[in-house]
């Protein structure tokens, strides 16, 4: 194999990386989340936004309601029902998702 090949391959997996992370569609599991966190900025909820957030602060916030080390009402049981590796993904998703508007909030 040359290195051309082997950069070709690099850059082909990079981009359908970025493309999956990108989709709009999210993985299993996010379109739960899209019940009570608004998509959009126009939507007044007191619930909070995903989109924008990071997913090391999403991972953590699923986290600590799985512990029951932050308060919550519903969110310890939700979060109960994701594996780790789930709670993961979705939160990585959202992490690069944009608002409706196409920018982060």
């Amino acid at each position: 194999m040359t290195a051309r090949t082997i950069l070709a391959g690099m850059i082909l997996w990079a981009t359908a990386q970025i493309a999956v992370a990108a989709s709009p569609e999210g993985p299993p599991g996010a379109a739960s989340c899209t019940g009570c966190h608004p998509a959009g900025q126009a939507v007044e909820t007191p619930v909070p936004r995903l989109i924008g957030r990071t997913a090391t602060e999403i991972t953590a916030a699923m986290q600590g309601f799985r512990s029951g080390k932050l308060p919550t009402t519903i969110m310890d049981r939700i979060a109960k029902g994701f594996s780790d590796e789930e709670i993961r993904v979705i939160a990585a998703w959202y992490g690069e998702q944009r608002d409706c508007a196409g920018s982060r909030p």
